[in-house]
């Protein structure tokens, strides 16, 4: 665990997990590295009900798929991430799902409910949508401002949690 992590006591992380400094991972969300490794960047904030998994080695994935997630990311309220690999700077919607071998570069927003169906790249610098996620349009300034905003305001959600807890 990297340094000033919070964990709320009402989610589950169990297995080859590592999270980078200032992460945050809220009620009811599950990150499961039991069958491969999951790593989670500095400043990322992992939301309610959230569930973060794996793809583990068969004889029809030879290598499986770990979960790889970088630092800045805001994953919403429900999102599903299943070994794919995501960039810094991205804001996955509420209840998107991002399926095995997915690549999403850096600077990208999936919509809300959006689903990225195995083995798809997003490039970076781009609003995704609908199932399949498809590029609706480039980023716009104010939004690609937007990632540092969010990410540093779940840190000092998170700080204000773990100050409660010590005092």
């Amino acid at each position: 665990m990297g340094a000033r992590v919070y964990i709320d006591p009402q989610c589950m992380v169990l297995g080859d997990v590592e999270l980078g400094d200032d992460c945050s991972v809220w009620p009811m969300a599950v990150i499961r590295g039991d069958m491969h490794r999951i790593r989670i960047g500095s400043r990322t904030s992992v939301q309610d009900g959230s569930v973060l998994h794996i793809t583990h080695a068969s004889d029809f994935n030879q290598g499986g798929w770990p979960l790889t997630i970088g630092d800045e990311v805001t994953i919403g309220h429900k999102a599903v991430l299943h070994g794919c690999t995501l960039g810094n700077r991205i804001l996955v919607g509420m209840g998107a799902i991002v399926m095995d071998g997915a690549v999403v570069e850096d600077e990208v927003i999936i919509a809300a409910g959006a689903v990225v169906p195995p083995g798809k790249r997003l490039e970076s610098g781009h609003v995704y949508a609908g199932n399949p996620a498809k590029a609706l349009r480039p980023l716009k300034d104010a939004e690609r401002a937007f990632f540092p905003y969010t990410a540093g305001n779940y840190v000092k959600l998170k700080d204000q949690y773990l100050a409660s807890a010590q005092g």
